[in-house]
């Protein structure tokens, strides 16, 4: 199991910190770090600016939306700076969600399936360096009946294959992360749950006629070092109730029905009224202690280093850490526990 950091949002006044948490992953030896994307920072500029002062760490997308941008435009954007970094680039791509498709992108949120599936092929086509050329049920190009032409790339990528990734959360979904990328993106994933999603995406993964070997799963887990891990999850609770309680709608916050699938539905139920209605401090005051301690890392470097072996036990191959929620020193502090915890696990690669 390697090790990732997840910067998360730019531009929310922590931007210089982000960069030297990049910069320490990079000394490190972290594998990769990700950047996110929702209505604020775009990914691909800030990808850009860590890629120019790092050295050795990939850098990759956790996530490019996928409404916001034509596949071609995204293939652009993967060559551009996987050939910028060198070969460090990881294509991560997720479709988010009703609100943010649709009020921010004036993009329906439909058949997100279908709609997933097509990208890919048209990004893979296109990375391929072959001419674009696709008549799908989501897209088609060139469009029919006038002067466009199917057109190839014309940057060279480094690599021969960028590798892509998806984030997903729903069992369709999980099962065609499986099927057509080649990692996934996980949030909220704790070792017991997280063999439920494995089984789905493996499924997946034989309709290609592959296994799960070679396949990246990334969890982003939250990691805060302490002696109380109880103290340390309060920490957590501002960002678990953020998903739980106010992403998306009443109706459609697939964090939420992560939680309940989880078996935590009332607890869900109550985090949820209570950010809706503001109360922003009441809805993390019900995030489950449970729910903190089964998806992030808490507690001294001995707790969370068997923590680490039972997510790689349970499948795991890239742990991304997020030291949310602390200053730059504590947060430097806890990649380097991460570190000192993986060598204590004993499940490094």
């Amino acid at each position: 199991m390697r090790l990732g950091l997840n910067m998360g949002y730019w531009g929310a006044g922590n931007d210089a910190a982000n960069l030297e948490l990049a910069k320490e992953a990079d000394r490190l030896g972290y594998s990769v770090a990700w950047v996110a994307e929702a209505y604020g920072s775009d990914a691909p500029t800030v990808l850009a600016w860590v890629a120019a002062q790092t050295e050795r760490i990939d850098i990759g997308s956790a996530i490019l939306q996928i409404p916001a941008r034509r596949p071609t435009m995204t293939a652009m954007t993967a060559a551009t700076l996987d050939t910028l970094s060198g070969g460090r680039f990881r294509l991560g791509l997720g479709v988010s969600g009703p609100q943010v498709s649709e009020g921010w992108y004036g993009v329906k949120f439909d058949k997100p399936l279908g709609r997933t599936r097509e990208y890919v092929e048209i990004v893979r086509q296109a990375l391929r360096r072959e001419r674009v050329a696709y008549q799908g049920k989501h897209f088609v190009q060139p469009l029919p009946d006038g002067p466009g032409k199917p057109l190839k790339l014309t940057v060279h990528p480094v690599r021969e294959q960028i590798p892509i990734y998806l984030a997903s959360i729903g069992p369709k979904n999980l099962e065609l992360t499986g099927e057509i990328a080649d990692g996934w993106l996980a949030i909220f994933y704790s070792p017991e749950h997280g063999r439920e999603s494995l089984e789905l995406i493996a499924k997946g993964r034989a309709k290609a006629g592959k296994t799960l070997d070679g396949f990246d799963v990334v969890p982003t887990t939250p990691i805060v070092v302490g002696d109380d891990w109880k103290a340390a999850a309060d920490t957590v609770r501002p960002y678990a109730a953020l998903y739980v309680g106010g992403m998306g709608s009443r109706e459609q916050n697939f964090y939420n029905q992560l939680a309940c699938r989880m078996g935590y539905e009332a607890e869900a139920a109550e985090c949820q009224d209570l950010y809706l209605a503001k109360d922003y401090a009441g809805a993390a005051a019900k995030v489950p202690l449970g729910f903190i301690d089964d998806t992030a890392l808490l507690g001294p470097k001995e707790r969370i280093a068997e923590k680490m072996q039972a997510l790689a036990s349970s499948g795991v191959t890239t742990l991304t850490v997020s030291p949310i929620l602390q200053d730059l020193e504590q947060a430097k502090a806890a990649l380097r526990v991460a570190v000192d915890a993986l060598d204590l696990a004993g499940v490094g690669s």
